[in-house]
């Protein structure tokens, strides 16, 4: 493997917590595997996202995958910390893909909230607003 001792501690929570949590709801309806080319000064890390029926594996393969996304890894870190968002970014072409995109769309479920970030229901009960 390329680049281990150079991946961020960030980037490497994101894909051990999501291995971890094995079955998300909000994709019990999603097959496909999605492979990330994090990019960095010293070559690429690979990353593979398998989803059977809302299951979530991650393995380190470097294989075809129904989409590829390639982002910077400093910027991929950013995303993990819920600082930036999936489909904004590919928006932006802060990140890039190939294949099915609407893995892109299908990802934003599985970063994080925005430092600070309520439920709008949340925010509204805490701030006495009715409707």
């Amino acid at each position: 493997m390329r680049g281990v001792a150079l991946m961020s501690d960030a980037t490497r929570e994101f894909f051990d917590e999501l291995d971890r949590r094995g079955s998300e709801r909000l994709l019990r309806k999603t097959n496909g595997t999605v492979r990330f080319d994090l990019e960095h000064d010293h070559g690429i890390d690979h990353w593979l996202v398998t989803i059977v029926n809302g299951d979530v594996q991650v393995s380190r393969e470097e294989r075809d995958a129904d989409c590829v996304i390639r982002a910077d890894n400093a910027f991929f870190d950013r995303m993990t910390r819920g600082e930036e968002k999936p489909l904004p970014a590919w928006l932006r072409n802060e990140i890039t893909s190939e294949g099915q995109y609407r893995f892109i769309v299908l990802l934003e479920r599985l970063f994080g909230e925005a430092p600070g970030a309520r439920h709008p229901r949340t925010f509204a009960r805490e701030h006495g607003v009715r409707r």
